[in-house]
């Protein structure tokens, strides 16, 4: 970023989303509370994930796309799951992302705890989606709750369609075990989301996704990206898109285990994810501050844009998505949100 002009950049990219999290604000408290991680994935998040649908895909998606604008940033790599409603549901982010005027990169989420079935349900809604021209990888939920065939059958089917794979490695102590079975698997266009219980010496290649935010949030530890030789981008796992905020997090964090760090590595973490999607490259934003320089946003708060431009065409000006009606996607957010609340 520091060859642009001081006020505008290119587009941002949250390297780790996960949009149906758009909906979950507000949602009941779980049947008891979780102590563990594994409690928080089944009381909370595995929860929500069999409660969606179609309907509620493609609102949480609109909402999620507009705060990613709200925020400058105009390129999400999205990681999906919805048990109950596995197909056409990449379509339907990817439909609703495009409708806002944000780039998006789909991946559908595979596992074995829906069962076999399930698993390949899965599979299919990638292939169904990628063989049809849609922008983006395979998915894998984690290691944990896979077999090693299905492990297997999704890097296969990567190499097959040629793309990514995008999985969720030692986010908790339930995947410590995860590096040796993916070890023989993995490629340099494999994303790692968290990597928190990763050794240093994992030996996985792909790019490790650091997800400050939901890291805190789901207390798992903190990742300590900089000790890994591998390319780190920044994610928010779902807490929203605001990445510039997301980097004054990832260097405060950095900077509360070593006195040395300066913001200049969590810029580089930042930028990133431009080598995940690189046509955001060529969008422009123009931001509320100058100059837009890490050793200068490490320490200022509230930085917003006010012009975006994806793709040549201004989606964003005075304050307003320049496509749809924020108003009207809120509502429909609301009302998504209180069917999905209402089934929990």
């Amino acid at each position: 970023m520091n060859d642009l002009e001081p006020r505008v950049t290119s587009g941002l990219v949250c390297a780790h989303h996960h949009i149906y999290s758009a909906l979950a604000r507000g949602m009941p408290a779980p049947p008891r509370t979780p102590h563990t991680f594994r409690e928080i994935l089944e009381q909370i998040w595995w929860r929500l994930d069999s409660a969606l649908d179609h309907e509620m895909l493609a609102a949480s998606a609109r909402l999620a796309a507009l705060e990613a604008l709200e925020s400058g940033t105009t390129a999400i790599v999205d990681h999906h799951e919805s048990p109950n409603a596995v197909e056409g549901s990449l379509s339907v982010i990817a439909d609703a992302c495009a409708e806002v005027g944000v780039r998006v990169v789909c991946a559908y989420g595979v596992t074995d705890r829906n069962g076999a079935d399930g698993a390949a349900r899965g599979l299919e809604e990638n292939r169904r989606f990628l063989a049809a021209g849609g922008r983006g990888l395979v998915g894998i939920h984690a290691a944990f709750t896979c077999s090693d065939a299905t492990l297997h059958a999704a890097a296969g089917l990567a190499r097959d369609l040629d793309v990514g794979v995008h999985i969720h490695v030692c986010e908790g102590p339930e995947d410590a075990a995860a590096p040796d079975r993916l070890r023989p698997l993995t490629t340099d266009r494999w994303l790692l989301a968290h990597g928190v219980h990763l050794a240093d010496d994992h030996g996985l290649a792909g790019t490790i996704l650091h997800n400050p935010f939901s890291n805190l949030n789901n207390a798992v530890g903190y990742a300590n990206p900089a000790r890994f030789s591998n390319p780190v981008a920044l994610g928010t796992d779902g807490i929203g898109a605001d990445m510039v905020e997301t980097f004054r997090l990832a260097y405060a964090l950095h900077r509360s285990v070593d006195v040395t760090a300066t913001p200049d590595a969590a810029w580089r973490w930042l930028e990133t994810g431009w080598n995940l999607v690189p046509e955001a490259r060529d969008d422009r934003v123009t931001w509320s501050y100058e100059p837009m320089q890490p050793w200068h946003l490490a320490f200022t708060p509230g930085v917003r844009p006010l012009r975006v431009e994806v793709a040549g065409e201004v989606v964003w000006a005075n304050g307003q998505p320049t496509r749809v009606d924020p108003v009207e996607i809120r509502a429909r957010a609301r009302e998504q949100a209180a069917r999905l609340h209402a089934r929990l």
